[in-house]
């Protein structure tokens, strides 16, 4: 059994086609296809139904690719060591960030990273939390922006800053709309637009109002852009988060309001498996946030600490 053949498994298991994974992986597919024959003579089990078009991986294959790709990104890391013992960061970064951030944080991140660290190359996702977290144990991923906590054993979380939720409400929303600053007790959850299920937003946005869900009646929609969209249509009104303000015509500015006590937040971390070893790639991550968001928004121990692992 050979590092190589865990790298072809995981490949035929991502692409579901054994030439299109030889060519991922830089061999021909003769070349491929023994290799992962005789790794599963060794094993003594089939891991492709080869029968299926396009191949699927059989039971027992996916609970050995699951582990194989742990395997992976332990030798990763056992290469990783030694070179931060040199101070150097190169090589691929794969990461993942919640579509509610995206949006904010995306376009400036990779010219930051690209200033601070050219060497590494930055593969992003834009998924959601459940799947961020089965990406991070499976060791798919290295690690992720998210809204916290999330609480799960084995993933660390780096708090990077706190960000507001804002009303955006329409002008027919008269009783609301003429108010200088909102009580999250005093929103009607009638009319309200929200995310749809899946997105912890929506989820945020309803702990705000203090009301269950099936109680509620609810509007739904794919991303903040579209509530927006939707509330200067139909009227009613949404919670949107703080960085998205600055996306807002200047009319639509007219329509926010922000809550006048106990300002509702989430919490924006850094979340990675706790056997990630990149200090220094982390620090250098951290310093692009920190040049992205407004300061009064930041966890005060960003700009006194660095992230020791």
């Amino acid at each position: 059994m050979s590092i190589q053949q865990l790298d072809y498994i995981i490949a035929v298991d991502r692409l579901r086609h054994f030439a299109r994974a030889a060519e991922a992986c830089g061999v021909s597919q003769p070349t491929l296809s023994m290799m992962i024959q005789k790794l599963e003579e060794e094993l003594g089990v089939e891991l492709f139904d080869r029968k299926k078009s396009p191949v699927e991986t059989t039971p027992i294959g996916k609970k050995l690719i699951s582990q194989a790709k742990v395997i992976g990104f332990n030798i990763k890391q056992f290469r990783e060591i030694a070179d931060s013992a040199r101070d150097v960061v190169e090589g691929e970064l794969h990461m993942a960030i919640i579509p509610t951030l995206a949006p904010y944080i995306i376009p400036k991140f990779f010219g930051e990273v690209r200033r601070r660290l050219p060497d590494l190359k930055v593969s992003i996702s834009e998924i959601r939390t459940s799947e961020i977290i089965d990406k991070l144990k499976s060791a798919e991923l290295e690690l992720a922006i998210v809204s916290t906590p999330i609480n799960e054993p084995g993933i660390l979380e780096l708090p990077l800053f706190y960000e507001r939720f804002i009303a955006y409400i329409s002008p027919t929303e008269k009783k609301m709309y003429e108010q200088e600053k909102i009580l999250s007790s005093e929103l009607d959850p009638h009319g309200m637009w929200l995310l749809q299920e899946g997105h912890c937003f929506r989820s945020q946005m309803i702990n705000i109002c203090h009301k269950n869900a099936s109680a509620m009646q609810i509007y739904e929609a794919g991303s903040i852009e579209t509530l927006i969209r939707i509330v200067d249509i139909n009227g009613g009104y949404t919670l949107i988060p703080e960085l998205h303000i600055s996306a807002l015509t200047a009319e639509q500015k007219k329509n926010i309001r922000f809550f006048s006590v106990d300002e509702p937040r989430r919490e924006i971390s850094c979340v990675f498996r706790e056997d990630f070893v990149k200090e220094r790639l982390i620090n250098e991550l951290v310093d692009a946030v920190k040049i992205m968001i407004p300061k009064f928004m930041l966890d005060k121990r960003l700009s006194k600490f660095r992230v020791k692992l």
